[in-house]
């Protein structure tokens, strides 16, 4: 049921379509300014070949060939975050990955099954749309928080990171979680929109609708790159 009210700022995202006027009088309360912390890093979760491979084409056609692939719903993403990579390295912002190993010990993030066969050594190598620079990190985790077991937290304590720009996939799982658990911490957290994915666009929806009133910001691509484009100007 679409709402009568007009759509507040806050709303106009990629949710909006799933909102009536009971839902929006409800969310009421957390509407908030938005923005990107003053120290921030770019955490960038799982942009890892499984979520590309079976190439740009429907979810369902992509899992045909390679199970865990997001298809085209990844390749939306990928002109939108190379954007938003170079506006954080021009800013002088740490740029950190999360991926994992094919070698877990039978540990995964989730519980999809990869059908019984052996993952290919490179499943879990960031993807070449991305290469990560030289001094970048690249925190290797078991679950689907970047900070469950890992050292991220000690990182960016010793980098003077107070705040976060989130992009990568999915939605619903590592990016979820990576997001509760680094608010649970203590940062800001902003989540690019057209930066992160999953395979069920109503799970990237209802996701980012629930982490933008709980837990993050959720900004748009165009807006996160202005505030790194002003924080580039300001070091050169």
């Amino acid at each position: 049921m679409a709402p009568k009210a007009p759509i507040p700022a806050f709303e106009d995202h990629c949710w909006k379509d799933l909102l009536d006027d009971e839902l929006l009088e409800i969310y009421s309360a957390y509407q908030r300014p938005l923005k990107v912390g003053a120290k921030p890093a770019l955490l960038a979760i799982d942009l890892y070949n499984s979520a590309y491979w079976g190439g740009n084409v429907p979810v369902a056609e992509a899992n045909r060939k390679h199970r865990g692939s997001c298809g085209e719903n990844a390749w939306k993403a990928i002109e939108p975050t190379k954007r938003l990579f170079a506006a954080a390295r021009a800013a002088g912002i740490p740029v950190i990955y999360t991926t994992r190993k094919p070698d877990t010990r039978g540990v995964n993030s989730t519980h999809r099954d990869h059908g019984g066969n052996a993952l290919p050594e490179d499943i879990y190598d960031i993807y070449e749309a991305f290469p990560p620079q030289p001094g970048e990190l690249i925190i290797h985790k078991e679950r689907a928080s970047g900070f469950f077991g890992t050292p991220l937290v000690a990182h960016l304590r010793l980098m003077g990171v107070d705040s976060l720009i989130v992009c990568g996939e999915s939605t619903s799982g590592c990016v979820r979680a990576s997001v509760v658990e680094g608010y649970s911490y203590g940062y800001h957290i902003t989540v690019v929109e057209e930066c992160t994915y999953d395979r069920s666009m109503l799970s990237h929806k209802v996701n980012l609708f629930d982490l933008h009133h709980k837990y993050a910001d959720v900004m748009k691509v165009d807006e996160v790159i202005a505030h790194l484009t002003k924080m580039a100007r300001k070091v050169a």
